[in-house]
Order: C-alpha cells, then sequence, then structure tokens
C-alpha cells in the first residue's frame, strides 16, 4: 500500500511541480506546446513500441478495441438524446466532454507506474478505439448532428486526414499491424527506445500540471460540475462492467477498470472551441477532472493490490 502511495504522490508533486513553473518561470504558453509537442511526437510513441515490442500475438484481446470505441461512444449518444431539450452550445459542450478518455497523457504513465509493460499493452489496446472519438469521431458526430458548424463540410477525406496526421494514432495502428502479421520488433530498437519511454510519465505529469488552469466565470461551475458527474457516472458504470463481465485475466480487468476512470481528453477544449462552444470551460473541466481521476484510480489500484 506505502508503495502505490509513494507513486501517486509522486504524480502529485511533478503536476505541482508543472504547475509552479507555469506560475512563476513559463509565463508564455510557448514551453507548454514544446512539451506537448514532445509528449505527443517522442515519448508517448516510444512508450507504444516498447510496450508492443514484447507483446505476445493473443488475438482475443484485439477485442479491448471494440471496448474502447463503445465505452467513448455511446456515453455521447446518451447525452445527445437526453439532452435534447438544452441549448446547442449547452448540448455541444457535453457531448465533447463526456465522450473519450485521457489515456496517453495520463492514464497510460499511471499504468505505466502501477502495472508494467502488460498493463500498457491492454491501454493501449483500449485507446486504440477510443481514439477514434477522440481524435476527430466526437467533434464530426457532435458538429454534424447539432450543425454547430454550417460552412464546414465533414467529409471522409477530412476524418482521415485527422488520423493520419497523428503520430500516437499512427504509432498504435503499425504496431498492431506487426503483432498481427506476427512482425517482431528488433531489439536494437526496443533497447533505444526504452530511455525515451520511461520518461513519458514525467513529461506527460508535468504538462497536465502546465494545461492546469482554474479561472471561470462563477455562473459556469454548474454546467462543469454536471459533465463532471456524467463522466463519473459513465465511468463507474463502464469500469463495472469491463472487471465484471469480461472473460480476461485479472489482471486485463484490472487496468480496464482503472482507465475507465480516465479525465477528459487534452483535445476536447480544442474541439469545444470549434463547435461554438466555451473552450476556456472546457480547459478547466479537463484540470478538475483530472483531481477526480487521480483520486478515484489511485483509490482502485490501493484496493486490488491489497
Amino acid at each position: 500500500m506505502s508503495t502505490v502511495l509513494l507513486k501517486a504522490l509522486s504524480f502529485i508533486l511533478i503536476i505541482l511541480t508543472g504547475y509552479i513553473l507555469k506560475k512563476l518561470v513559463f509565463r508564455d504558453p510557448a514551453p507548454q506546446k514544446l512539451l506537448a509537442f514532445v509528449l505527443l511526437n517522442v515519448t508517448l510513441p516510444a512508450t507504444v513500441i516498447h510496450a508492443f515490442g514484447r507483446f505476445s500475438r493473443d488475438t482475443s484481446l484485439f477485442f479491448i478495441i471494440l471496448l474502447g470505441f463503445l465505452c467513448s461512444f455511446i456515453p455521447m449518444m446518451i447525452v445527445y438524446l437526453a439532452s435534447w431539450r438544452q441549448r446547442k452550445e449547452k448540448r455541444a459542450f457535453a457531448m465533447i466532454n463526456v465522450t473519450g478518455f485521457n489515456i496517453g497523457a495520463f492514464s497510460l504513465p499511471f499504468i505505466q507506474s502501477f502495472f508494467g509493460p502488460g498493463g500498457i499493452i491492454i491501454a493501449c489496446l483500449f485507446d486504440i478505439g477510443n481514439a477514434i472519438m477522440v481524435t476527430g469521431g466526437s467533434f464530426a458526430f457532435t458538429s454534424t448532428f447539432l450543425q454547430t458548424n454550417p460552412e464546414e463540410k465533414q467529409t471522409a477525406k477530412t476524418l482521415l486526414k485527422k488520423f493520419i496526421g497523428s503520430v500516437p494514432f499512427d504509432t498504435y495502428m503499425l504496431m498492431l499491424l506487426l503483432v498481427l502479421f506476427g512482425i517482431p520488433v528488433p531489439d536494437t530498437v526496443l533497447t533505444l527506445v526504452e530511455p525515451v519511454a520511461n520518461a513519458n510519465a514525467f513529461v506527460a505529469m508535468l504538462l497536465i500540471g502546465m494545461m492546469f488552469e482554474f479561472r471561470t466565470r462563477a455562473d459556469k461551475y454548474r454546467t462543469m460540475f454536471s459533465v463532471i458527474g456524467m463522466r463519473l457516472f459513465f465511468g463507474a458504470t463502464c469500469s463495472a462492467l469491463l472487471y465484471f463481465c469480461l472473460p480476461f485475466s485479472q489482471e486485463i480487468r484490472q487496468v480496464l477498470a482503472v482507465v475507465a476512470f480516465a479525465p477528459v481528453s487534452s483535445i476536447a477544449p480544442i474541439y469545444t472551441v470549434r463547435c461554438q462552444s466555451d473552450g476556456a470551460l472546457s480547459s478547466l473541466t479537463l484540470s478538475i477532472s483530472i483531481l477526480f481521476s487521480l483520486a478515484i484510480m489511485t483509490g482502485l489500484v490501493l484496493f486490488m493490490k491489497t
């Protein structure tokens, strides 16, 4: 138990360090953008390569990809149907910020610390399905269903460009193809990427600290906490179903149960703005959801490891 708490505390300290650096040293947004670029294009892909490099082909685990998509897609559709009487702006905010999981920048380092390489593979498989929604799917569905951007055409070509332009998603697809065809990753490559992969947790948590923002109008808090409440409800439902209803080993079910409580996607504020809604409130929602997720995911790991 003490080891789990110490690891969680180390995450909190790194996040706090990032927040302090933003307030006292890096007030310009340039360092934050640089760190985000390094995370998405260097350390996260290296982590995926290192994890899949020693993955033994097991086709039964590919079902987890479908689960990742469904756990992201179904909550968004429920919100869409349940909010039909609300204003378009509020519906768009809820649909974008309820769906999807922040796995690459938050959950993957967390899983990496507590479940090792095997846990990373499970989280990556789940994230492949989740990425379909996070990297453009949620925006495409929301903007189309609510017609938030009448002047912007959503075509298959547009969506394909978004997916191909995402380095983490491309890395997931490449490693998945290698596993499917039984092509091993050379040991030399794994040795080269290992130090970079080990740096992913630190870079991700430092960036999260630099993304924290608590300023918004008081009347917006009700909207924010309603979205966080919905995320916690859907997270608890998915976590219970993934843990108690899947025919996988206990460790796999534990990883999925923990990942289901991941916070709002770091891309959500961008798509919130593009859907003519409140991007600043989405950033605050992301920040607060991280606090809830860190507490709940740590509690789950403590419960499972004892």
